[in-house]
């Protein structure tokens, strides 16, 4: 599919529920190369092996990865598993991280404990790092601007755990998704969603609900364990393009789709918003903007936000990291209505006045003076400003 990486979005079908393996099936699926997602498993120099495996769930071809690991009775904390997971690279890195964090605090939650003293028993097994981290790194290889998933079914009954039976939905997957995700029991009496795949979920979905309009590009299938009739026990992930309406005339306006970035941001000085908003302009942002917010524990807070087309992503990131004190920025495709744009002057007593006037299927709908040179004007004619405001839009 020939559109820009930046542009492409995501979409995770959570019907049958998700787990490491399945979600690091469909992303080896959606065309991640395996021996990819291995280099960067090799890193942590454990032994594990990957191979994948084409199987059948439901009469639905999938892709089955297996994890191989060596014999190991090691019981990891979250520093230990840090400490692995540092070995990646970049965005794949820190997702992985911020993922078992994810997973330290439920469990710390569920066994009223801190997170540093987590025992991690199934998460903390080689093949759960594995999964993890090869999720991490196909997402990242990806590079979806949008992930969005359907409501995630996390089954019904009871599983076995280290310490004897967990009721299912396990109380860890409940405390990952906790207001995070709409959830069901789904159509599955056993284990759909676990604990690894909630985590990996929760951090790398966007947005909650059906399939977003798309032009399709290309569809994972990443299979279960269990092959049963109650569901076909497959996660899918659909990737495509947003659908980008084009006009049907020179006349008409234009949709075409953007990106917007943004980021949350509480120890700024203020006074560094103008020249922030200015620089990620001169990066190739469409517009800028800050919004006040409050965060938690009532901090007061700015939202710094961006437009910008999928080709200039890379820049106008760099520019808000450089500009602001972010450590991190969400990505959403919009649609954006572009009028037809066209550029004149009056004169208004002797003084040039630039106007820009927008039409909308060939119909004027908007005319908009330059203010700099309305106040020009007003300081030298010694009118009020709205005077010659106004003075420019009649004769525009």
């Amino acid at each position: 599919m020939s559109v820009p990486a930046a542009a492409r979005i995501g979409w995770i079908d959570g019907t049958a529920g998700a787990s490491g393996d399945m979600l690091l099936g469909a992303v080896v699926d959606a065309g991640v190369p395996l021996a990819l997602v291995q280099d960067g498993i090799d890193r942590f120099d454990l032994g594990i092996t990957l191979r994948s495996e084409s199987v059948v769930r439901a009469g639905l071809a999938a892709t089955k990865v297996h994890v191989d690991v060596p014999r190991a009775t090691t019981m990891r904390h979250l520093p230990e598993i840090v400490e692995l997971l540092t070995r990646l690279d970049g965005s794949a890195r820190d997702r992985a991280v911020a993922t078992f964090e994810r997973l330290a605090r439920a469990e710390a939650k569920v066994h009223a404990t801190s997170i540093d003293d987590v025992h991690f028993h199934e998460v903390g097994a080689l093949d759960s790092i594995a999964d993890v981290a090869g999720v991490c790194i196909g997402m990242d290889a990806l590079d979806l601007a949008e992930v969005h998933c359907s409501t995630l079914s996390l089954g019904s009954g009871s599983t076995r755990g280290a310490h004897g039976p967990i009721p299912v939905p396990a109380p860890a997957v409940l405390a990952v998704l906790d207001g995070i995700a709409p959830v069901a029991a789904g159509p599955a009496p056993y284990e759909s969603t676990t604990p690894t795949g909630a985590a990996l979920l929760a951090e790398w979905v966007t947005a909650w609900g059906p399939m977003p309009a798309m032009r399709l590009g290309s569809t994972g299938m990443g299979a279960g364990t269990k092959d049963t009739e109650a569901v076909a026990n497959v996660t899918r992930l659909v990737i495509g393009a947003p659908v980008v309406s084009r006009s049907v005339s020179d006349s008409a306006s234009a949709d075409e789709s953007m990106i917007v970035l943004e980021a949350n941001v509480d120890d700024l000085d203020p006074r560094v918003w103008p020249e922030a908003i200015t620089e990620v302009m001169r990066a190739g942002a469409v517009d800028a903007w800050v919004t006040p917010i409050v965060m938690k524990k009532g901090r007061p807070a700015h939202t710094f936000s961006a437009l910008c087309r999928p080709d200039a992503v890379d820049a106008v990131s760099a520019a808000i990291f450089a500009s602001t004190s972010t450590i991190g920025l969400r990505r959403h495709v919009v649609e954006r209505e572009a009028l037809e744009r066209s550029e004149s002057s009056v004169e208004v007593e002797g003084h040039r006045i630039g106007v820009k006037i927008a039409r909308r299927n060939g119909e004027v709908v908007n005319v908009s003076a330059e203010w700099d040179d309305v106040a020009t004007a007003s300081h030298a004619l010694g009118r009020p400003a709205v005077d010659v405001l106004r003075a420019a839009h009649d004769l525009a």
